[in-house]
């Protein structure tokens, strides 16, 4: 051959392809490193009552003059947002499944200070609007936590 070549020899092709199908193994069952992304998220949105903000870091509406009112009467903190017995906090589990995670609570009310909205006839407080008070979601840290995750127990593999 004139001119210019190269050559490839490839060497350890066995361990490159026992790594491969590792890195396939690892990749195929997910639920290890769902259960580690788990219990980093569900502590996490704990700390958020804690902290008393949303996921991208804005602070929870404040309490209404309604809600500070029932709270000295019954002897409780007026200065906690959605910690009044720290149910819903408590509540938060996450479920794993083959290729997915899920991160919630079971709790009646759970969704009303998530997403807001008017409270039911039924209610304690009936037809007050309630503001939504984000606290599921995945804030830029704890996305980059969960990719840090995601790549250790990828490199396992190798």
């Amino acid at each position: 051959m004139a001119g210019t070549r190269i050559q490839v020899d490839v060497k350890g092709g066995a361990k490159i392809t026992t790594a491969l199908n590792n890195l396939l193994k690892q990749s195929g069952d997910l639920t290890p490193v769902f259960g580690e992304i788990g219990e980093y998220l569900l502590e996490s949105t704990q700390q958020r009552f804690i902290e008393q903000q949303a996921p991208d870091g804005t602070p929870w509406a404040e309490l209404s003059s309604t809600t500070m009112e029932r709270k000295v009467k019954q002897g409780e903190r007026t200065d906690r947002i959605l910690t009044e017995s720290g149910t819903l906090a408590s509540s938060l589990h996450y479920m794993l499944g083959l290729n997915q995670l899920e991160l919630g609570s079971n709790e009646e009310y759970a969704a009303m200070h998530q997403f807001g909205g008017i409270t039911s006839s039924k209610s304690m407080m009936q037809g007050n609007e309630i503001p939504a008070r984000v606290y599921l979601g995945i804030a830029p840290f704890e996305r980059e936590e969960i990719i840090n995750i995601l790549q250790y127990h990828l490199a396992k593999a190798f």
